[in-house]
C-alpha cells in the first residue's frame, strides 16, 4: 500500500478534527497518551516466566527491543493484548489503562515458585505521541534524534537535563512514535511541540487514524471470544518460541492451515451502520462490523465509509456479495490506503485478500 502523499499544510488556531486527521496523514499531530498503563515486570525469573505466558517471542529480545504480544485463556481464547519492552533489569508491559489491573491479576495467578514481581507503574510515566509522515524530523528538530531506531523499539535520551524514553511505535500507515517521560518534561516538550506548529489532536481524528490503519482495538474489535489468528495479527504469534497459555490450541489452528473467520476492512457504500451490525451474504449472516467510521478523507468529499470486522473466510473465498442492512459492504486489505478508501465499492468485484 503507499502511502498518503507527504505535503506542508497550514494549521490554524480554529482548526477540525478533519484538518487535524490531514495533519496526522499528511504532516505531524500531537496528543497525550492518557489511556496508556504500564506493568514493570522483575525478578531473576522473569524473561522465563513471562514467555510462559505470551505468545510472542520475549526470550530473544534484546535490551530496548519490544515485541506484541496476547495473552490467552487455556482455550486460546484472548484475554489481552500488550508491547513488551526489555531492559538490562526489567521487562515493562506497554498496554491500555483499563487493562492493567486485569492483566496483573490474570498473570499473578501463575507465579507460583518463581522469582517473578509485578507492578503497576503507571502512575510513573507521562507520554505523548507523536505522528505523521514528518515526525521524526520534527523530533529531529528539537533534538530528539530517531535515526536507526526499529520499530517497536525504546531508547533513552536527554532533553533539557531531563531523561526521556522514544519509543517506535506500531505504525501500519504513518510513522509513530511515543515520549515518556516525567509529568512536567512532557508538558514541556508538548508546548515546544505545539510552538512550532504542531496541532493537538483529540480523540475523534486518532480514531480516524486508527481505522484507517485498520488496527483493532481491545475490548472494540478483539473480544475475549476471539483465537488470536482470527484478528489477522500475526505480529503477536511466534510459533518456535516453546510452551506457553494456550499454545495448544494455537498450534492445532495453525496445523488445520486456517480459521472459519478473519478480520478484513471494507468500504460501505449506504447508510453508516453502527458498530455490532451483522454482514449478509446469499441470505445468511457471514459476519459483523466491530469499529465503523465516517471518514473526512483529504481531498474528499463528502466522508468516507469504512470499517473492519470479522467476516467467514468462504465468503472471501467465493467473492460473494455482502451486505448490511442499509448498504453493502466491500472486502479490502487492512491499512486503507486512501485512494483504496476513496474508491466507489462495487458488490460484484472480487474481494482483496487480507
Amino acid at each position: 500500500m503507499s502511502s498518503p502523499t507527504q505535503s506542508d499544510i497550514s494549521i490554524s488556531s480554529t482548526s477540525t478534527p478533519a484538518s487535524r486527521l490531514t495533519a496526522l496523514l499528511q504532516n505531524t499531530g500531537l496528543s497525550p497518551l492518557h489511556n496508556t498503563g504500564w506493568i514493570r515486570v522483575t525478578g531473576e525469573d522473569r524473561v522465563r516466566w513471562l514467555n510462559g505466558m505470551v505468545t510472542n517471542s520475549i526470550q530473544h529480545l534484546t535490551a530496548g527491543e519490544g515485541n506484541y504480544n496476547f495473552f490467552l485463556s487455556v482455550q486460546g481464547r484472548i484475554q489481552g493484548d500488550a508491547t513488551i519492552f526489555a531492559r538490562p533489569d526489567d521487562l515493562l508491559m506497554e498496554t491500555t489503562s483499563p487493562q492493567v489491573a486485569g492483566l496483573i491479576a490474570l498473570l499473578d495467578r501463575f507465579i507460583i515458585m518463581d522469582d517473578v514481581e509485578l507492578a503497576d507503574i503507571s502512575s510513573t510515566r507521562s507520554g505523548l505521541l507523536i505522528a505523521g509522515p514528518k515526525a521524526a524530523s520534527l523530533l529531529q528538530q528539537i533534538g530528539l534524534t530517531t535515526d536507526n531506531l526499529a520499530a517497536l523499539a525504546m531508547r533513552s535520551l536527554t532533553w533539557n537535563d531531563s531523561e526521556v524514553d522514544i519509543l517506535h511505535a506500531y505504525s501500519p500507515l504513518v510513522p509513530r512514535y511515543e515520549l515518556w517521560a516525567d509529568e512536567a518534561t512532557t508538558a514541556k516538550l508538548s508546548g515546544t511541540l505545539q510552538n512550532l506548529g504542531t496541532p493537538l489532536c483529540e480523540d475523534q481524528s486518532l480514531e480516524w487514524l486508527r481505522v484507517l490503519e485498520g488496527t483493532p482495538q481491545i475490548g472494540t474489535d478483539i473480544r475475549d471470544r476471539e483465537l488470536p489468528q482470527e484478528t489477522a495479527q500475526t505480529r503477536a504469534l511466534h510459533f518456535a518460541k516453546g510452551c506457553y497459555l494456550g499454545q495448544e490450541i494455537v498450534e492445532r489452528i495453525r496445523s488445520r492451515g486456517n480459521v472459519n473467520r478473519t478480520f478484513s476492512g471494507f468500504r460501505l457504500a449506504g447508510d453508516l451502520p453502527a458498530a455490532g451490525t451483522a454482514l449478509e451474504a446469499d441470505g445468511k449472516q457471514i459476519g459483523e462490523l466491530t469499529s465503523v467510521a465516517a471518514i473526512p478523507l483529504p481531498g474528499e468529499v463528502p466522508t468516507t465509509n469504512l470499517a473492519f470486522g470479522y467476516i467467514r473466510r468462504e465468503a472471501l473465498d467465493r467473492g460473494l456479495p455482502i451486505a448490511y442492512p442499509g448498504g453493502v459492504a466491500t472486502p479490502v486489505s487492512l491499512p486503507f490506503s486512501q485512494p483504496a478508501a476513496s474508491a466507489p465499492p462495487v458488490a460484484s468485484e472480487p474481494p482483496e485478500r487480507v
